[in-house]
């Protein structure tokens, strides 16, 4: 099985144009099996004390060569982080913005499907592959490129790659750049 085809369709300064661009594509997609994955890289001390009083719960693992924290250890010790919280509420994005002041971060909505795309050939897309992800003060979906604004990205299959600019044109927008392979 394949990771996801992310292609980007908006960039912006603007949160707040960001979520509503997700909420157009969302309110075309199969919410069945609908949550929300966040990640976020976590440098200071500040930025892991907001997070965790927002994500108490979640994986986080050392950026560098460090070692392996095991059950236990204080996640400060091994900044910079990584911290992933999988299968949380859409409600709970507002606060994670909020409380991202400035982390490097993203939230993926996951959901059952696309719906058919008649005038790109196709029909209802499945799971693997349906998602929307917000980069928020990063380009990237692997965290390492800070930015100073958002970047929304439609998943789609490789296969179906066709489904991308046919997806952005739904919510006003078009695609912005090549497409990648997401990390998970």
């Amino acid at each position: 099985m394949s990771n996801s085809h992310a292609v980007p369709i908006l960039r912006t300064a603007d949160p707040s144009a960001a979520l509503r661009a997700v909420d157009g594509l969302l309110g075309i997609a199969d919410l069945r099996d609908f949550e929300v994955d966040y990640t976020a890289v976590i440098s200071s001390p500040d930025a892991l004390k907001a997070l965790s009083e927002f994500l108490q719960y979640g994986t986080w693992y050392a950026c560098d060569e460090s070692g392996s924290p095991g059950p236990g250890d204080d996640p400060a010790e091994y900044l910079p982080i990584r911290w992933l919280a999988l299968g949380d509420e859409p409600e709970t994005v507002p606060g994670f913005l909020e409380a991202l002041n400035g982390t490097p971060a993203t939230v993926r909505w996951d959901f059952s499907g696309w719906p058919a795309a008649p005038e790109a050939g196709l029909g209802p897309g499945g799971a693997r592959g349906a998602f929307v992800t917000l980069c928020v003060n990063v380009r990237d979906l692997e965290l390492m490129e800070p930015a100073d604004d958002c970047t929304v990205y439609v998943h789609v299959k490789q296969r179906e790659a066709e489904r991308a600019p046919w997806l952005a044109a739904q919510v006003g927008l078009r695609v912005i750049g090549e497409g990648v392979e997401a990390p998970y």
